[in-house]
């Protein structure tokens, strides 16, 4: 059973940093298409960042690029989210996920593994 573990979320200003890490439980993590995703209180679960099995290929929505990076070690099994910039409406839960169906992905319906999800709260 593959398990996803995100952890480093919490409050900051706007104009902070954060750093989100998942851990993951899977067997070959290089297999996996991993991506991040958000949810803020009253809206839809939005992509943020995928990155390929190899995390040679990267992509980003158009709200977070330029500020939010997405990395993997693949030899610790985790994936990150580097988040500079932070703005108020970048506040949500954050999750993690994982897919071996796709290289390539920005729909949430096309992962099939989550994490429990961290929160992000930025103030102005």
């Amino acid at each position: 059973q593959v398990q996803l573990v995100e952890s480093g979320g919490g409050w900051v200003q706007a104009g902070g940093s954060l750093r989100l890490s998942c851990a993951s439980s899977v067997r070959i993590f290089i297999s996996y298409l991993m991506g991040w995703f958000r949810q803020a209180v009253g809206k839809e679960r939005e992509f943020v960042a995928s990155i390929s099995g190899s995390g040679g290929t990267t992509y980003y929505a158009d709200s977070v690029k330029g500020r939010f990076t997405i990395s993997r070690d693949n030899a610790k099994n985790t994936v990150y989210l580097q988040m500079n910039s932070l703005k108020p409406e970048d506040t949500a839960v954050y999750y993690c996920a994982a897919t071996t169906m796709y290289s390539r992905s920005n729909s949430q319906y096309e992962y099939a593994y989550w994490g429990q999800g961290t929160q992000v709260t930025v103030s102005s």
